[in-house]
């Protein structure tokens, strides 16, 4: 049997393409700026890029749903807040602006890890709770115990049953701060951290603690969107349409 050599028909024969001009993707984008709600001392939460629009790809529902963190020094303008980053989520966007809520808030690692320390016993507490206006948010809480004034020994580790006690205070404290508010209200008292001085005050005869405070808060559930809400949230009312054309 001969072997014939099959040569490729032309269709797999590759031609030389000319090299693709490289264009900057940047070119197809537009910026828009991040408006976080009047919560936050500054509204001005920096700015986003996104694609044009082009046909069926509209440039405001890429923006719908994205999840920003910032850190809160910048929203304050203060530099006492650095341990904290909040995360807002883009709701509506009015020309050039994207108008945020909030969607959840953490410390930073460097705070969580400068707080433990050897000698003393870690207590955590978690909790579901619904606020007045729909939003359902889980919140983390972390203390740690702390010496007496007179004591000597350097531990200062807590009894199993101390913990529990204490744990259930963080976790009462919590479930009614978080339930009688507002989530904008809510927020505030997370900034600042009463959650965590009213803890503190109730778990002091249990056994002294330090560093008390709400490490973390996720946006488990939102209610249905409120343009009205999300408007009166960054004070705008009915001129919504003129205020945006700052």
């Amino acid at each position: 049997k001969t072997h014939r050599s099959t040569m490729p028909s032309a269709r797999f024969q590759k031609k030389g393409k000319g090299k693709k001009r490289a264009t900057d993707p940047f070119d197809k984008k537009d910026w828009y700026t991040i408006k976080a709600p009047r919560m936050f001392v500054n509204t001005n939460a920096g700015v986003t890029p996104v694609n044009r629009t082009s046909g069926n790809n509209i440039a405001s529902e890429n923006l719908k749903g994205r999840v920003v963190t910032l850190n809160l020094s910048e929203l304050q303008g203060n530099e006492k807040y650095c341990h904290t980053n909040i995360k807002l989520k883009v709701e509506e966007v009015q020309g050039k602006h994207c108008l945020t809520n909030f969607y959840g808030l953490s410390y930073t690692t460097d705070k969580r890890k400068s707080l433990v320390k050897k000698w003393t016993t870690l207590v955590d507490a978690a909790v579901d709770a619904k606020t007045t206006d729909g939003y359902s948010v889980r919140l983390f809480c972390v203390g740690f115990t702390e010496r007496r004034n007179n004591q000597i020994s350097k531990a200062c580790y807590a009894q199993s049953s101390k913990v529990k006690q204490i744990r259930a205070r963080m976790v009462a404290v919590m479930q009614k701060e978080a339930s009688n508010c507002e989530l904008q209200d809510l927020v505030k008292k997370l900034i600042n951290n009463n959650i965590g001085e009213a803890i503190s005050r109730q778990v002091q005869g249990i056994h002294p603690m330090r560093d008390i405070g709400v490490r973390k808060v996720k946006l488990l559930k939102a209610p249905r969107y409120d343009p009205v809400k999300l408007l009166a949230l960054h004070g705008e009312g009915k001129a919504a349409g003129k205020k945006i054309k700052a």
